[in-house]
């Protein structure tokens, strides 16, 4: 009996354990998604496109997820994307208890990086502001953050937009990581999955700046209604 009751603790210890690790994984995962991401587009925005461009924040995005894979994929997978995980969940790849703890994990870890480039930009911010943070205007800056849509793209367009850059998206890494399929050569899966978001930065980018991961978008829009620009980042 008790050697039974050892065992029963060393399950629960070990199970508590390693979905720890894995809470651990996506939010770092995520932290390094949006550092790299949203930091590359503080800095095309900040510094007036002098030290950057549209094709900098997709390579930011893009090594951003690719470095996050590398970090987290060989504990949690690195999801980093809600979306990716109801996929895994829905495919039988990750356990649905699992499933709440992940998404918690990429919010905290998208929040905590868009506090992270706040910080570090911080000194910037305030001189491009004048120390007036706002989402519009002509020093507006909750886009650096945050997606938003262009004027003319109606509530059907934005609907459509999303489920074909996201539907890209999972399809792509469901391709990439398959065995049955032709694959990618092991170790390179980061990269490839990297060059899906480049691809889909390049070619959907246009209507909302391809927010293909809510918690990525609404971490820093969080971070944003709190940090100072208001409830105005959910209009």
């Amino acid at each position: 009996m008790e050697m039974k009751r050892m065992r029963t603790m060393r399950q629960r210890y070990a199970l508590k354990h390693g979905i720890l690790k894995e809470f651990l994984a996506e939010f770092l995962g995520t932290f390094i998604l949006v550092l790299f991401g949203v930091g590359s587009v503080a800095q095309t925005v900040l510094s007036r496109n002098a030290m950057g461009e549209t094709l900098t924040i997709h390579i930011g995005f893009s090594v951003g997820l690719m470095m996050a894979v590398y970090v987290a994929g060989g504990v949690s997978g690195a999801h980093v994307n809600p979306a990716v995980s109801l996929a895994m969940v829905i495919l039988g790849k990750l356990k649905f208890y699992k499933f709440p703890v992940y998404v918690v994990a990429q919010f905290l870890g998208a929040f905590s990086g868009a506090a992270a480039v706040f910080g570090l930009y911080y000194d910037v911010f305030m001189d491009f502001t004048n120390g007036i943070l706002s989402v519009t205007g002509i020093n507006a800056t909750g886009h650096i953050f945050a997606s938003y849509p262009v004027r003319c793209l109606t509530i059907l367009g934005g609907l459509i937009d999303q489920v074909v850059g996201t539907g890209m998206l999972v399809l792509c890494i469901l391709a990439i990581i398959d065995g049955k399929n032709i694959g990618a050569p092991r170790g390179m899966e980061p990269l490839c999955i990297g060059l899906v978001i480049m691809a889909i930065g390049v070619s959907m980018g246009l209507n909302c700046g391809y927010p293909l991961n809510p918690a990525r978008d609404l971490g820093p829009r969080v971070f944003t209604a709190v940090a100072g620009w208001g409830w105005e980042v959910f209009r």
